[in-house]
């Protein structure tokens, strides 16, 4: 009895490190941003101060579901937005908190534009790369 309650608590303690965590775009609105400057490039750039909810999920599997944007489809550059390109974050339509960079591997699907996807990868906070986005989904694949 002993070993088969050992072996149920083994597979569910696996069944839990492997599973993902469903996230809203409300749930990344836990964050601040503060206006500082970067010598690097001479200019004045918002970096976050992530809340503790969105710290949490650091290095953590996530699902999110947006509108997928084709920045640079030859370079493998796509983010997930929490709105269509027409009132993306790039349009003054929303804040950088709304928007996911796409780590995908090179043999991804073909993307369309606009199209409302569902991704599962690793999220990554980022405060300080001025050049990445303060969102990214490492490992990024289509989720169904």
């Amino acid at each position: 009895m002993l070993r088969r309650s050992l072996i149920i608590l083994f597979c569910l303690a696996g069944f839990t490190a492997y599973s993902q965590t469903r996230i809203t775009w409300d749930t990344l609105k836990d964050v601040k941003f503060i206006d500082k400057y970067s010598k690097e490039v001479d200019a004045y750039y918002y970096f976050p101060k992530f809340g503790s909810s969105v710290l949490e999920l650091d290095g953590k599997e996530v699902v999110i579901q947006g509108f997928l944007l084709e920045i640079d489809p030859d370079e493998d550059i796509f983010i997930l937005s929490a709105n269509p390109f027409a009132a993306c974050f790039f349009c003054g339509g929303a804040g950088p908190e709304s928007i996911i960079e796409l780590k995908v591997s090179k043999d991804h699907p073909r993307f369309v534009m606009d199209e409302v996807m569902t991704f599962k990868g690793k999220l990554k906070l980022n405060a300080t790369d001025i050049y990445q986005c303060n969102y990214i989904l490492e490992n990024a694949t289509v989720y169904k």
